[in-house]
């Protein structure tokens, strides 16, 4: 016997609707390529994917053909979004910071037949159009630009394609399973690799990433999702926003401490999402100018792990709840949301505290569970380590046209990452499995070397690889990036970890270098650190 109730497919299609229906006025700020700042509205953001749905369906796209973005967060970007995967072709975002040949081939691997750009990364167009063979248009997101327009032959403008398009565009109904957007791991080894998710797999993922034990968006609150929308989708921020009828505030290309700060304190941002290197900048900004970010309850930190002093110079400095989050692009990305359980409450202060630093609990519709090198489930104790594994409703269970698949696991998705599961499902991830130290037989946790070290005041940054050793197979190397004005010593930064960990944990040597290499989502290169200093322990 089935049940008797009503039925419809998930479809973003009906997030933009419900955006538009309920909280049309709400405001969407928008920092645009050229710095200057843009205001509508969620009725208006709805209007335009509907008109550019039409405007793609006119251009005789087929269903489910690709659409590709290599943009900022902005409007425009917002109703691509939309407007793409709504009108049942697939929106496929592009980090824009890959090698040149990387670019080429994701966006033939992808078979892209659009691919929308701002204006920064025009010069990327006319210098690869001539090796996308199969690529049908390419859409300059703003007006029409004549000098634009000399640089690409055929260039379209996005304004224009708008205006071809019908503000009373159906949306059309298919299966909840179809595709609706596409996004390429970073690809640091090998060729990156397709991630398609489905209508279904998206809108449940927003039902879970809104929930009150997870990024819990609010009609009340003013979201600023700094988390760029060629990154897993921003973390699923724009879905989550329009369901929920958030006030959005895209900061465009300006990532840097001053202009977030400023759009913070000017737009009363309560909830901002990044990573954490977008974080340090911010802070420095705010403690030298004075600012107290007074609008800001919560950040939601992710892509990699949060330095424990950045957790308490947000908390005790300007009252902010940080969130430590974490997920892949396999996942859609949410996994786990550090909030606290209610018995909690109870524990002495420091104590909550640090438990604020793991990664935090499986929403629903997530299992996650650690393993040993045979695959043997290990114990939710806290202490064991393993290789974590996972699976949900919004796991990938294969890569996009990807002819060898070997993906799972009895079902399960081998993330690489190394970690700790405790009692109540708090998962602290302990290292990647390719950058954890193996000295001697025995693991040394990059990260939490890390963690160490940027609570020195004197550094700005730091990151702690595994380079060569005669005897020890690998020993840890501290790379160092100094505060401004500070001129630190070796000596004093390996004597901070005295009496915070194993003597033999401690890093062998610093190493001071003026910045660390980041990829375009504010991750580390450790690779990029392991090949320069390779031979630092010889």
């Amino acid at each position: 016997m089935l049940g008797q109730m009503m039925t419809a497919p998930l479809l973003i299609s009906s997030l933009i609707d419900h955006a538009a229906k309920y909280h049309g006025e709400t405001e969407i700020v928008s920092v645009e390529t050229d710095g200057e700042t843009s205001r509508s509205s969620w009725g208006e953001v709805a209007i335009n994917a509907r008109r550019l749905g039409s405007a793609l369906s006119k251009l005789g796209l087929e269903p489910q053909a690709r659409c590709a973005t290599i943009a900022w967060n902005n409007r425009r970007h917002l109703e691509i979004y939309f407007g793409v995967s709504g009108a049942g072709f697939v929106c496929h975002t592009i980090n824009p910071r890959l090698f040149p040949e990387q670019l080429v081939f994701i966006i033939n691997h992808a078979d892209d037949q659009v691919l929308f750009l701002d204006m920064t990364f025009l010069p990327i167009a006319a210098k690869l159009r001539e090796h996308l063979p199969n690529l049908k248009h390419i859409v300059l997101m703003g007006p029409r630009d004549d000098a634009a327009a000399e640089q690409v032959p055929g260039l379209l403008f996005y304004d224009e394609l708008l205006e071809t398009g019908d503000p009373d565009f159906e949306w059309p109904q298919f299966d909840e399973n179809t595709a609706s957007s596409l996004c390429y791991t970073s690809g640091t080894t090998g060729n990156p690799k397709g991630v398609l998710y489905s209508h279904r797999s998206t809108l449940l993922h927003t039902f879970a990433a809104n929930q009150a034990d997870a990024l819990a968006l609010t009609a009340a609150d003013v979201v600023m999702p700094v988390v760029p929308m060629f990154h897993v989708n921003a973390w699923g921020v724009p879905y989550c926003a329009a369901m929920a009828g958030s006030r959005l505030v895209m900061p465009g290309p300006g990532l840097d401490g001053a202009s977030l700060v400023k759009l913070i304190d000017d737009n009363g941002v309560t909830l901002a999402l990044g990573v954490p290197t977008i974080w340090l900048g911010l802070l420095a900004h705010a403690k030298g100018t004075g600012s107290k970010l007074n609008s800001l309850t919560r950040t939601v930190v992710g892509g990699s792990a949060c330095p424990p002093a950045m957790l308490k110079q947000f908390r005790e400095d300007f009252g902010v709840d940080t969130i430590h989050a974490w997920g892949m692009t396999e996942m859609s990305p949410l996994g786990s949301v550090n909030i606290p359980l209610a018995k909690h409450k109870d524990l002495p202060i420091e104590e909550q505290h640090r438990l604020r630093e793991s990664q935090g609990r499986p929403t629903f519709g997530v299992e996650l569970k650690i393993v040993d090198e045979d695959g043997n489930t290990l114990p939710n104790d806290g202490k064991t380590q393993g290789d974590l594994l996972v699976r949900g409703h919004w796991v990938l269970d294969s890569y996009f046209r990807m002819e060898d698949q070997n993906v799972l696991q009895d079902g399960w998705f081998a993330t690489g990452d190394v970690a700790t599961i405790d009692a109540d499902g708090y998962m602290t991830i302990r290292d990647r499995s390719k950058d954890i130290i193996k000295s001697g037989g025995e693991w040394i946790s990059s990260v939490e070397l890390e963690n160490i070290a940027i609570g020195h005041p004197k550094l700005a940054n730091a990151a702690v690889i595994g380079v060569h050793h005669a005897k020890w197979d690998e020993r840890p190397l501290l790379v160092a990036v100094a505060a401004e004005g500070e001129s630190p010593s070796e000596e004093e930064l390996l004597a901070f970890y005295e009496g915070k960990i194993a003597s033999w944990q401690v890093p062998d040597k610093v190493v001071f270098i003026d910045a660390l290499p980041l990829n375009a989502t504010g991750k580390v290169l450790k690779r990029a650190l392991r090949e320069q200093f390779a031979d630092a322990l010889k």
